[in-house]
């Protein structure tokens, strides 16, 4: 079953399905420490990134919503992913039924502003898209500069709680 996963376009990016390209720059933003810290722990081998890349494919087949590639429009290089998942994590409070909203970006295009400009566009279309009334997001309890892109887009109502041993704050928008 194909789809077709839609392009979306802000001032300064483009936000697209990724391709078996973008494999190289998605597996160096993975492996990279400060990417790493507060979301997936330790870096990501390649194989992990591998699976990373056809996952975030497959959740628009099956689903039809998923993460798209963040690339900077002045240089066409991939600046990172943002998007749709759903993950049927094992987390209380249950995020059933919601999907969460994730971003993540190569440490180059930190503190640009990036993040919230890719997150209102992917916000816009799953507004217009999206067959639910809330969507969620999951943050590391100390990643102040992603919980700022959280409130930033409109997520609120903080529930503290633990996923995988870390302490994680789910929002709501």
């Amino acid at each position: 079953m194909a789809i077709s996963i839609p392009v979306l376009e802000t001032e300064r990016l483009v936000l697209r399905a990724h391709s078996v390209k973008d494999f190289a720059a998605l597996a160096d933003m993975w492996a990279d420490e400060r990417v790493t810290r507060y979301t997936i722990g330790k870096p990501a081998t390649k194989e992990e990134s591998w699976s990373r890349l056809l996952r975030d494919a497959g959740h628009w087949t099956v689903l039809g919503f998923g993460f798209w590639a963040v690339e900077e429009k002045a240089s066409g290089k991939y600046a990172g992913e943002v998007g749709f998942l759903d993950l049927r994590r094992n987390i209380q409070p249950s995020l059933a039924g919601m999907p969460e909203i994730g971003w993540i970006l190569v440490p180059d295009f930190h503190g640009k502003g990036y993040a919230t400009e890719a997150a209102r566009a992917a916000l816009a279309w799953g507004d217009g898209n999206l067959k639910c009334s809330r969507t969620s997001c999951i943050v590391n309890s100390e990643n102040t500069a992603s919980l700022r892109v959280a409130e930033k887009v409109g997520y609120g109502g903080p529930v503290s709680t633990t996923y995988k041993d870390q302490p994680v704050v789910i929002l709501f928008r």
